[in-house]
């Protein structure tokens, strides 16, 4: 399959990353969130993933996203009507920094957390970390969204989320970086993680790529909600659907191999370099549908790179690959765990196969 000219300035900085299980459980309509249901993948039953990102040279220490705070029946009252609205469900058993300390790493040392952006299930409770902590947010941020609640009646975050501390609004405007075709900030000023403009989904949404080895180079791009689902990425046409898919996605452990083709017939327009869903259109919240497009595009460019781990805030099946927090994710080339990870969501229609299997009959 060919490699995409997914591109990244060079460097010889690399920073350290850990991925961490918030302990967030959601249930949500797919519904809302993609072009189309496929048959028996209605809810998205998932995670939200947070990323520790360590910067060796300087001590310094970031947080990109924080998942949904344990206390979430405190949560703005316009969200909390949504997600009765919706049947949206939620379990929480640890807040960040309960999960932080219990690694060894105190909630102090923490300099900033970046929000990818501003949704319920990406803010956490920055007021749990001290106000030296800075809170990082996408363009139009301060426009859009504040202020907060209890203030703004209507606002979907918290004054809470930020009082006392600063709140840095980014601005690719002026910024002459690209990543791919990523607008971005380098953000210790030495080429080993990135910011990256990532608009669409809602105002102010961003991602963030880290550098974790050098000779050669790999990195983890940390997707945010550019997908819900690996199916708005894969497969593309630097990754097409395979012939035969091992492991199994529906038989865990079968060294036997999936053949490809049962999936066709629900890939849209049986096509098999392009993604099983497209972007959700109707009724986005401040988002833009064209711009989530163009958005969905640069992952899979990096996607496809063959040397960049993307890892969108919400894939369940990646835990069944990665190593999380508190162990580091930096050799995750080595171990193989792009390959393994790569089909593992076909898992999820395995009702809709069985289905036009069973109309052949």
């Amino acid at each position: 399959m060919p490699l995409s000219n997914f591109r990244v300035p060079p460097s010889a900085s690399t920073v350290n990353v850990r991925v961490i299980d918030s302990t967030s459980k959601i249930m949500v309509s797919m519904e809302s969130m993609v072009s189309h249901v496929i048959k028996g993948h209605s809810w998205l039953s998932c995670p939200s993933y947070v990323f520790l990102v360590e910067h060796p040279p300087t001590g310094r220490k970031v947080l990109f996203d924080l998942g949904v705070r344990k206390d979430f029946e405190n949560l703005s009252p316009p969200i909390q009507n949504w997600m009765k609205e919706s049947g949206t469900t939620c379990s929480v058993e640890k807040d960040v920094r309960e999960i932080l300390e219990e690694g060894g790493v105190r909630a102090g040392e923490i300099e900033s957390i970046i929000w990818s952006h501003w949704h319920w299930d990406h803010t956490g409770d920055p007021s749990r970390f001290p106000t030296s902590t800075s809170l990082i947010v996408g363009p139009g941020f301060k426009d859009i969204i504040m202020p907060g609640y209890p203030t703004n009646p209507g606002s979907p975050v918290l004054d809470s989320d930020f009082a006392g501390r600063e709140l840095r609004e980014l601005t690719f405007a002026e910024s002459t970086i690209k990543v791919g075709s990523f607008p971005a900030i380098d953000y210790f000023g030495d080429g080993s993680f990135y910011i990256l403009d990532a608009p669409g989904h809602t105002v102010g949404h961003v991602n963030a790529i880290a550098r974790v080895t050098t000779g050669p180079d790999s990195f983890i791009l940390m997707g945010g909600d550019t997908c819900h689902h690996s199916a708005e990425m894969r497969p593309s046409a630097y990754n097409p659907l395979p012939d035969s898919i091992s492991p199994h996605p529906f038989h865990s452990g079968n060294a036997t191999p999936c053949p490809g083709a049962l999936f066709k017939p629900i890939l849209r327009d049986e096509d098999m370099t392009k993604p099983f869903y497209g972007v959700h259109r109707p009724g986005m919240l401040f988002g833009n549908p064209d711009a989530a497009e163009k958005t969905v595009d640069r992952i899979i460019e990096a996607d496809g790179s063959g040397n960049t781990l993307v890892v969108i805030a919400h894939d369940t099946h990646l835990k069944d690959v990665v190593r999380e927090f508190p162990e580091y994710a930096n050799d995750f080339l080595a171990r193989g765990w792009i390959e393994q990870g790569r089909w593992l969501f076909l898992e999820d229609f395995k009702e809709a196969v069985d289905g036009v299997h069973n109309e052949k009959l």
